[in-house]
């Protein structure tokens, strides 16, 4: 247990007894934890950004390809007549 555990324990078992301040204090820290996981699940780090920019990036130049592809067909479109 760390020390706000304790002295959680404590405060509860003066009040609620010791059996149901030991029930307390660990139906709150397993609360705790989850919610932290699912927090931590949520969170996006460094290497999910580095995949997105590079992703971000790809299609910026296939985007740019097409568009010049576009354009010069465009103008052999009107060079022709």
């Amino acid at each position: 247990m760390s020390v706000t555990e304790i002295q959680l324990f404590q405060i509860l078992k003066a009040k609620l007894g010791e059996q149901e301040a030991e029930q307390l204090v660990s139906f709150v820290k397993e609360e705790v934890k989850s919610e932290f996981d699912n927090k931590r699940e949520i969170l996006t780090t460094k290497e999910d950004l580095a995949n997105s920019k590079a992703e971000i990036i790809k299609w910026m130049f296939i985007f740019w390809i097409g568009q010049i592809v576009v354009t010069f067909g465009f103008i052999l479109m009107f060079i022709k007549k």
